[in-house]
């Protein structure tokens, strides 16, 4: 079955005291609306339709970026769940499949949950995600007759009894998508916050005759963010569920709550992974990898065997192959090191490639940015680059070649040369001790004169 997933993400977010919509706020570093799009995303969607509001123009910014093909419809008025739903209508016009409802604010519905929603439409005209609350508190309680879903009830309308249950509603909602605007269509506001509720579509389809029912999940799935302080318990729930799966999958991580991940890292069995290593957007670690402590990489690639810190940073365009030693203080930004090639200590490398088994000595730098325009700096196979040199870009180190400490190579170096570059050195005997003589003197006086 076809399936198009809308997306609802048209909520201000008042409780985060933020001009950033709420749905854009980050988890793992991605935006929380980008979570629910990747969740979705295991249904192979022909479809995505994401319902903005406050900050429609970030919002569609973001949903494309993360699917080119994301539809985006504007809630110009926030009148409950129902009508923001109803925005999707003429964008589904005549799509002939599932619809699924989502939210950008409750971004960790698992993907075998929505499986599961998708397999129950096949026996059902209406299918809705619930969970039992350890503290139902103000959730909208789900009314069952056996596996008969008979209506959803908003905590503000629901009676004492109805209160007392804990089976409690998501708000994810699957149903043919023609069907879905039709019973909207009949969905009325004659209710105590006078807004179109999504949940009555539930009473309606049985009083049609249509079938209706609910699967459930763990209530950790469900979980919506309104502040800060769920933003907060968000991310560290993410990061505890992603420790988990990685360290499942053969990782080891020596400190597991001092790792930070994205939501998009990939990380290969058989790595290590030391204590207090960040890992941002984009990265990809290889199989048999250590990251050592206090590293942060991001959009960057590290292959097989690869060594990285501690103290490492790897920024965007950073691609290392296998058997990479980078070391303690070293940062590489849009530079290709090739196979078995060492940057141990103390250097900048950016806008680079450098060739397979080079060294490249400690304090180097290649100087790749004039003020205006960045420069490429490209180093052959098994050369050796001295302590402290500065390589001026655009240059070019040949195969084979030797640069000396201290030196600043602002010329290409063919290959098998030894290229030296400094300035002579000169001793004044006794010149060394005058001078201390005058400095002392020259602060006793300042002293007396305070």
């Amino acid at each position: 079955m076809k399936t198009a997933l809308i997306i609802l993400a048209a909520g201000k977010g008042t409780r985060m005291n933020s001009d950033l919509p709420k749905v854009l706020h980050p988890i793992a570093h991605a935006p929380m609306l980008e979570h629910a799009m990747a969740s979705g995303a295991v249904l192979d969607p022909a479809r995505i339709v994401v319902v903005a509001g406050h900050g429609a123009d970030l919002v569609r910014k973001a949903a494309l970026d993360f699917h080119e093909g994301a539809e985006i419809v504007e809630q110009v008025e926030q009148l409950g769940t129902a009508h923001a739903v109803a925005q999707a209508k003429d964008a589904l016009a005549g799509f002939d499949g599932m619809a699924l409802v989502l939210y950008g604010d409750t971004p960790f519905v698992q993907p075998q949950t929505l499986e599961k929603m998708q397999t129950a439409l096949g026996s059902h005209d209406l299918v809705v995600l619930g969970f039992e609350a350890a503290d139902p508190d103000r959730y909208g309680r789900l009314i069952l007759q056996g596996e008969t879903l008979q209506r959803i009830v908003e905590f503000k309308d629901a009676n004492e009894d109805e209160r007392a249950i804990t089976l409690c509603n998501s708000g994810v909602i699957a149903c043919k998508a023609e069907l879905l605007f039709d019973l909207i269509d009949a969905v009325g506001n004659d209710n105590a916050s006078d807004e179109y509720y999504l949940t009555d579509i539930i009473g309606i389809a049985n009083e049609r005759g249509l079938s209706a029912t609910a699967v459930t999940c763990d209530e950790a799935e469900t979980m919506g963010i309104n502040s800060r302080a769920d933003l907060a318990r968000a991310d560290a729930a993410f990061q505890a569920r992603a420790r988990s799966t990685l360290m499942a999958d053969g990782v080891t991580l020596m400190a597991p709550d001092t790792v930070y991940l994205a939501r998009d890292t990939v990380i290969g069995r058989d790595t290590t992974i030391e204590p207090n290593v960040v890992f941002g957007p984009g990265v990809t670690v290889e199989s048999g990898a250590t990251i050592r402590a206090f590293s942060h990489l991001e959009g960057c690639h590290v292959s097989r065997g690869g060594i990285i810190g501690p103290y490492a940073r790897l920024r965007p365009g950073a691609e290392l192959a296998e058997d990479v030693r980078v070391g303690n203080f070293v940062e590489i930004k849009n530079a290709q090191i090739a196979e078995g090639a060492k940057i141990n200590h103390l250097s900048y490398i950016g806008d680079a490639t450098i060739g397979t088994k080079s060294n490249i000595g400690a304090g180097t730098i290649t100087c790749n940015y004039d003020g205006v325009m960045k420069h490429h700096t490209h180093i052959g196979d098994r050369v050796f680059i001295g302590s402290n040199t500065m390589l001026v870009a655009p240059v070019s180190i040949g195969d084979d070649a030797l640069t000396g400490s201290g030196s600043v190579i602002t010329s290409d170096v063919e290959a098998g040369a030894l290229a030296l570059s400094r300035a002579p050195q000169i001793e004044k005997p006794g010149r060394a001790r005058k001078m201390f003589e005058m400095l002392k003197a020259k602060k006793a006086k300042a002293q007396r004169s305070s």
